[in-house]
């Protein structure tokens, strides 16, 4: 440790406090003499646990605690900075005094460039990201500053607690998106204070924060509006249900976490979850135990999108578990350890596809993209600045490939061939073995579609054996009979709703179909997609078409 020499003043309360000290940044978990030393000491935590030197500890005395073995250091304060408050922030960062600016007229150079004419309560974006911000300054000041932001990136910051971030949000009253990334927040010990400080808030990041999930929903009835939600490379192990929060989410990212397995079903109950990102989370299983294989589970109702790119996932079985998601129709599942008996990628992907019948996109290729809070600071005189907030996460976002009519149909006829010969063994054209149907829920239905390959080729479409008898009901005109019609499987949702525009005397475009099933009471699919056969939607003799117009 450095010699004695005058130190400047700590602030109160330092312990808890965030500060920097050479670009890296760290959580201050002591004050006060280390002998045999004279003066003043900070003992540190570092959010790199590589920088720093011990535990706390030091000639056998314990200071303070750290997590990691070499996350601690003991620094002195002149060799830290414990930042300044979001005004200040904000001028030291677009390196301008806009009231200079207002009274000369003249163009002010800013890490965006020559800017002129510039007035801040103008604004609707603000990049703080890796400033030295540790606060909201005044009462006031902010709303003072940048009173019409709604985008805010307050990534990698010295914020140390969510009461501070709470003051920030509550004087900016249009805030939608904010990014919070690589902090690390203390929790409040009363939410009620500050239930209204986050109104409009849709999207949220909290990447690399070390939060937990119990972290996550303690402080999530701040956000009632929340519908994006980035919480990648956390410290997040068991996912608990979401009771009475996060229940307008639409999009959850958790990729980077250390998942527990089949943790994953606390989060099957959220009501508009359309997108989930599962990557690099040591996944091997997902089991929904309330389905049969074939059926249709009741987790995730919502959910269209999941990706689970570099997992552990081996088994086939976890492929024939997301064929029970009714809704989902875009996989990504790229370097997992999924293969066939041949060993190629292709053949794998061909599987993936004949499994899951109604998949409409399948991996692609790896883009950069940047799915965190993308800043836009627009300023007067035409002028305007774009700054990507890239400190949330660069994650490895996806790009899909397609899958066309043409692949689909080769899939399904090859895999029919691939495990011809075990349906035989298991009583073929008969009644299959539930060993077999249990390991192949899909074989049967795709017999039915393409036929057997070794009875000649593909099965010839003979309209007697394709037609579904279907009942069309009108939920919203129960004035209007319902009837009964045969359709071919083959048949296109436009063609359907052809016919039914002529009956009806409706705009196509204006009519919206649905479906349900005998076998799922109470459960409506929707037909959304018009380019599609019936049969895409696996719907069957005997279902009944819901039909509702504009």
């Amino acid at each position: 440790m450095a010699a004695e020499r005058a130190e400047p003043e700590v602030p109160p309360g330092a312990v808890g406090r965030r500060v920097s000290c050479r670009g890296e940044r760290a959580t201050v978990r002591y004050v006060g003499p280390v002998p045999p030393t004279q003066g003043l000491w900070l003992g540190v935590e570092w959010d790199h646990p590589g920088r720093g030197k011990h535990d706390g500890s030091h000639d056998g005395v314990r200071f303070f605690t750290c997590r990691h073995p070499t996350g601690g250091s003991f620094l002195r304060p002149a060799a830290v900075s414990f930042g300044r408050d979001y005004p200040a922030a904000v001028q030291e960062a677009y390196r301008m005094d806009s009231a200079q600016v207002r009274r000369d007229g003249h163009a002010v150079d800013t890490q965006w460039g020559k800017l002129k004419d510039i007035s801040l309560d103008r604004w609707t974006s603000v990049a703080l990201n890796r400033s030295d911000v540790n606060g909201p300054g005044a009462a006031g000041a902010v709303r003072k500053t940048t009173p019409n932001v709604t985008t805010l990136s307050l990534s990698r910051t010295l914020l140390s607690c969510w009461d501070d971030v709470a003051t920030i949000s509550q004087q900016l009253e249009q805030l939608s998106q904010l990014d919070l990334s690589s902090n690390r927040l203390a929790l409040p010990s009363d939410l009620s204070p500050h239930l209204h400080s986050f109104p409009r808030l849709r999207i949220l990041n909290l990447n690399n924060c070390d939060l937990t999930w119990p972290q996550i929903l303690e402080v999530a009835p701040l956000w009632p509006q929340l519908e994006v939600l980035g919480v990648e490379g956390n410290a997040i192990g068991e996912l608990q249900r979401p009771e009475g929060v996060l229940q307008a989410l639409q999009r959850l990212s958790l990729a980077g976490n250390p998942l527990l397995q089949d943790s994953v079903i606390g989060i099957a109950a959220l009501p508009r979850l359309e997108m989930l990102n599962l990557s690099q989370t040591g996944l091997s299983e997902l089991r929904f135990e309330d389905a049969a294989p074939g059926g249709h589970t009741s987790s995730f109702p919502a959910l269209t999108t999941l990706h689970l790119d570099d997992n552990v996932i081996s088994e086939w079985r976890v492929v024939d578990e997301l064929a029970k998601l009714s809704g989902l129709v875009k996989l990504t599942c790229r370097r997992n350890r999924l293969v066939t008996s041949d060993g190629f990628a292709s053949t794998a992907r061909q599987l993936v596809i004949a499994k899951l019948g109604r998949l409409e996109a399948l991996d692609g290729v790896d883009v950069s993209v940047c799915v965190c809070v993308c800043v836009c600071v627009c300023v007067c005189v035409c002028v305007c600045v774009r700054a990507c907030v890239c400190a949330c996460a660069l994650t490895r976002c996806h790009g899909f490939h397609q899958i066309s009519a043409k692949e689909r149909n080769g899939a399904e006829f090859d895999y029919i061939k691939m495990f011809r010969e075990e349906w035989l063994k298991a009583g073929g054209g008969g009644q299959p073995s539930s060993q077999f149907t249990c390991q192949h829920p899909r074989y049967l239905s795709l017999i039915d579609k393409h036929g057997d390959p070794e009875m000649g080729q593909r099965k010839p479409f003979i309209l007697r054996n394709q037609l579904l008898q279907i009942t069309f009901t009108f939920p919203d005109d129960p004035d209007r009979k319902s009837f009964d019609k045969k359709l071919p499987g083959s048949m296109q949702v436009l063609k359907v709703k052809a016919l039914l525009r002529r009956l009806l005397k409706v705009h196509t475009a204006d009519l919206t179909l649905s479906y349900t099933t005998p076998q799922k009471v109470g459960i409506e699919y929707e037909i959304n997609n018009d380019l599609k056969p019936l049969q895409f939607f696996s719907i069957a003799d005997g279902d009944q078409v819901l039909v509702r117009w504009s």
